[in-house]
């Protein structure tokens, strides 16, 4: 099995199929973890660190944020100029932001902060935050409470984010305030093909073996066919979706 770090800039690799069959997040819950960041302005300004493919940077946009990316991967920036033209992108980590200090109003991380050292990012997300600035963490996970999702969840192995959800949540340190959490579920509707990026797009698949490679895949196919994703065919996949903040001292 590939280690924390490999896993951690594997995504590069399957940049493509990330963009597919990942879902973005629901508008509601990126707007609460910015609430504090308006207090100062109708237009925050905000970092989705570890920006990937600009998932969780286009819902920013849409919400009237002014927003930098800044992800680790070239391969995932180049994804994200063509899907977020005009956002501006640097390569860096959450321990190392390219960005001055007390310069944002907030810094929201998305499928990321498990990644993360959690003593060096909340030193460094407050570096870069005024105070009163907002630090988000946000997590889509598919609703294992649906008993066909459980199963592909135990054939594709969990992940590292839905174990350390499992052992409690995120750390935040100093010198941020509580972490606030919330959670929403919602549905998304995905043909087999979507479903198969989904499954490829994960650290665990992409750095595996091919004969563990081929254990999951055969094992997904089977699963798929069950429950009618079949060609074109929309399959409804439950999701829930874990938010999180806290305020700069």
């Amino acid at each position: 099995m590939a280690d924390r770090e490999e896993m951690s800039l594997s995504f590069g690799a399957a940049a493509g199929a990330y963009e597919a069959g990942r879902p973005e997040y629901p508008a509601e819950a990126v707007a609460w973890m910015l609430e504090p960041a308006r207090s100062g302005s109708d237009a925050p300004r905000v970092a989705d660190v570890g920006a990937g493919t600009g998932k969780l940077t286009r819902v920013i946009v849409g919400l009237g944020a002014q927003v930098v990316a800044v992800e680790p991967d070239p391969g995932m920036l180049a994804v994200l100029h063509e899907a977020v033209p005009g956002v501006p992108t640097f390569v860096g980590s959450a321990e190392q932001l390219p960005l001055p200090d007390a310069g944002l109003d907030a810094v929201l991380l998305g499928q990321a902060w498990h990644w993360v050292d959690p003593e060096a990012g909340t030193a460094e997300a407050g570096r870069v935050l005024r105070s009163g600035g907002v630090l988000g963490l946000i997590w889509n996970f598919r609703d294992d409470d649906e008993p066909w999702i459980a199963r592909m969840t135990a054939i594709m192995h969990d992940s590292t984010a839905e174990a350390m959800i499992a052992d409690g949540g995120p750390v935040v340190a100093g010198p941020f305030g509580p972490l606030e959490t919330r959670s929403w579920r919602w549905r998304r509707a995905m043909t087999r093909s979507a479903l198969e990026d989904m499954v490829r797009s994960r650290s665990y698949v992409i750095t595996a073996g091919p004969d563990e490679r081929a254990r999951i895949e055969s094992g997904l196919a089977a699963l798929f066919d069950e429950v009618g994703a079949v060609g074109d065919a929309l399959v409804d996949v439950p999701y829930v979706t874990h938010a999180y903040r806290a305020v700069r001292a």
